[in-house]
């Protein structure tokens, strides 16, 4: 039923609310940085700027994937909700239903006059007809109870269901104040780091611009540019693709050729190929934007594999392995926080959506904190 329901409001519209937290971003050397004169603290070197802002991205990160957590739980809520909201609406519908059933019975009686069954068989002229009206009234008592038994029955059901209904309308609202607050901490977290890089000279900005950039001009392997798509490539290129079959000498020594395990693995590979340069967007879920578990959960759903939504879910999504067992189609997470994860590719390299402004690329492995590895499919 839809005709009960009223007109849904997005628990996120309008802008997000700025708190006070997001000044305790600042550490005393960047509220200098925040209020200097048009230009960064001199005493703050590049690599310091840089750094900061890494922290910032970081932490805007961690925020993120408790959003897309806070999130998933809003929309089961919600989903449940609307489940029991229909149901009791069915409910209702029912028990009215058996009430204008009942007050018609009670109706008729009413109008019979209610003799006393001796009274109206002495009244009769046709004793047998008497008897037989008598049967029938003994079956209309029956249908009586039994209608009295559904309405019983249906009254019972619409409070537990309202109940339970109030419950999750409860929680649904403790998880949208908590989508609220994680919106309102990653918003924050990008806007201190925008903030920050807008106080740089233009010196200052060309200097930070190229450590980014020499930090980031890994290549992927098998030649190209980390940044660059390269054409779509198949499941059967993933399988046998140069690229997946290269040494892994990310544990501090070579190994046997990489390859994928089975044409699942195959496809998520070639899909998150074929995703490389499109922008970051925090809690994108694709097909033109990603955030970090978006990537990886779209690319094994191009498998056929459902996976959760978030970092911290999506390690328990399959059996773990280490790091010296990688094979392509591997999640690879990392922080301690399990804040990050890429797609493994081979040759101690991964595809992955890094961080706002860094779009889709193929990077190395080690560049961030391993925190460990999970194979699905």
């Amino acid at each position: 039923m839809a005709a009960h329901r009223k007109p849904r409001q997005s628990p996120l519209g309008g802008p997000a609310v700025r708190t006070a937290a997001t000044l305790a971003l600042a550490s005393a050397a960047t509220a200098t940085l925040f209020e200097g004169s048009g230009h960064a603290d001199p005493g703050l070197t590049t690599a310091q700027v840089k750094a900061k802002v890494d922290r910032l991205y970081h932490e805007a990160e961690v925020a993120t994937e408790k959003y897309n957590g806070a999130k998933e739980r809003a929309d089961a809520s919600r989903a449940a909700f609307d489940r029991l909201r229909d149901e009791a609406a069915r409910r209702a519908e029912r028990l009215n239903t058996a009430r204008d059933g009942l007050g018609s019975m009670a109706t008729a009686q009413y109008r019979s006059g209610g003799l006393d069954p001796a009274v109206q068989l002495a009244l009769t002229s046709d004793p047998d007809e008497y008897l037989e009206r008598a049967a029938l009234a003994e079956k209309a008592a029956d249908r009586q109870a039994v209608a009295v038994t559904a309405v019983r029955r249906e009254l019972g059901a619409l409070r537990q269901l309202r109940g339970e209904s109030a419950g999750r309308l409860t929680a649904l609202r403790g998880h949208e104040e908590e989508l609220r607050r994680q919106k309102a901490a990653v918003l924050d977290k990008l806007a201190a780091a925008r903030k920050l890089l807008a106080r740089l000279t233009a010196e200052e900005r060309a200097r930070y611009d190229a450590a980014v950039a020499a930090r980031d001009s890994v290549r992927a392997p098998g030649g190209g540019g980390a940044g660059t798509t390269g054409g779509t490539a198949t499941a059967a290129d993933a399988i046998t693709d140069p690229a997946a079959t290269r040494a892994d000498r990310s544990s501090g020594g070579e190994r046997g050729p990489v390859t994928a395990l089975n044409p699942r693995a195959a496809e998520a590979v070639s899909f998150a190929r074929a995703q490389l340069g499109k922008p970051y967007v925090w809690g994108a879920t694709g097909p033109s934007a990603y955030d970090c578990s978006g990537l990886t959960q779209a690319a094994w759903r191009a498998a056929g594999v459902s996976l959760p939504r978030t970092t911290y879910t999506q390690i328990n999504a399959g059996q773990r392995v280490s790091r010296s067992q990688l094979a392509p189609g591997d999640l690879i997470f990392f922080y301690s926080g399990i804040s990050h994860v890429g797609l493994y590719i081979g040759g101690g390299q991964m595809i992955h959506a890094p961080r706002p402004g860094a779009p889709v690329r193929v990077a190395p492995i080690d560049e961030m904190p391993f925190a460990g590895a999970t194979r699905v499919g």
